[in-house]
């Protein structure tokens, strides 16, 4: 895309965001921030049964890359696993939020991707104990003591 399309595409995602606002019965909840802009974008994940993300929305207040980018990322998230999420390339959004507007701002444009991946890990790994541990817990309950 051109830097005036790239323009219109990040004014239209910061003047008109996707998926802004709280999301009921959330997995994931995560704000992450940016210092030197100030701000604050929370990113908030559902995933359905089978491990694909249902829902995702954010929350925040920022300069409109980081804002716009948090839109945009709603809109790219959903149907993916938290593998596939965990995956994703901050250079790819980049290139896609378009590169010549952005790469000054590399911060603001990928804090959105980078507060979801951060916390999708976490549900993630939290999820692979809780799966190792309910059959840990039957195996023990079944098998005979050995004490005496």
């Amino acid at each position: 895309m051109d830097r005036q399309e790239a323009i219109e595409f990040l004014m239209d995602h910061y003047e008109n965001p996707r998926n802004s606002g709280p999301l009921e019965h959330a997995d994931v909840s995560l704000t992450g921030g940016n210092p030197g802009c100030a701000d604050i974008i929370t990113m908030h994940a559902r995933f359905d049964k089978e491990g694909k993300l249902e829902a995702v929305n954010w929350e925040g207040e920022g300069c409109t890359i980081s804002r716009a980018a948090a839109s945009y990322v709603t809109e790219i998230t959903p149907g993916k696993t938290a593998d596939e999420i965990e995956q994703m390339s901050f250079e790819d959004l980049i290139e896609q939020l378009g590169r010549e507007l952005v790469m000054t701002r590399p911060t603001c444009a990928t804090l959105a991707l980078g507060t979801l991946k951060k916390g999708v890990h976490e549900y993630h790994m939290h999820q692979r104990a809780e799966d190792a541990r309910y059959p840990a817990l039957s195996d023990e309950s079944t098998t005979p003591s050995t004490s005496s």
